[in-house]
């Protein structure tokens, strides 16, 4: 499990269009607003998917 950190992640709203996104990219994960963190469930290139789909939605994300 790889854990990464999402600072701009800041409400609900934001919660959902990364659930949504994961989702849609078919990924093992959990969201933490409370932490602003993800963690994904899987090898490097999940982790390189997820990267790329929080770039794509506006998120910076920092191991």
């Amino acid at each position: 499990m790889t854990t990464l950190k999402v600072p701009d992640m800041h409400c609900e709203n934001c919660v959902k269009r990364i659930t949504n996104a994961f989702n849609a990219a078919k990924l093992s994960f959990q969201v933490s607003l409370e932490n602003k963190t993800v963690t994904i469930d899987g090898d490097e290139n999940c982790v390189k998917t997820a990267i790329q789909e929080l770039d794509d939605l506006g998120f910076d994300a920092v191991r």
